[in-house]
């Protein structure tokens, strides 16, 4: 089973970006999604960015998430 987590962009540095979720900051690949700007949220599975989402979209999911766990 895979798992993909709507993380939130904060900087971008030429085809990577930091990304944030909670309290966890991470470095991973945006060259599939070129149109990615700093505050876009993008789900990320395996340290890549494979799609956009919307804010409320990535917010329901983000809550869902936090109650299993």
């Amino acid at each position: 089973m895979c798992l993909a987590i709507p993380m939130k962009i904060k900087k971008i540095k030429g085809n990577f970006a930091f990304v944030e979720t909670g309290r966890l900051i991470r470095k991973i690949n945006i060259a599939m999604l070129p149109s990615a700007r700093i505050g876009d949220y993008v789900i990320v599975h395996a340290g890549f960015a494979i799609q956009r989402l919307d804010s409320r979209a990535a917010e329901e999911t983000l809550e869902a998430l936090n109650e299993i766990y």
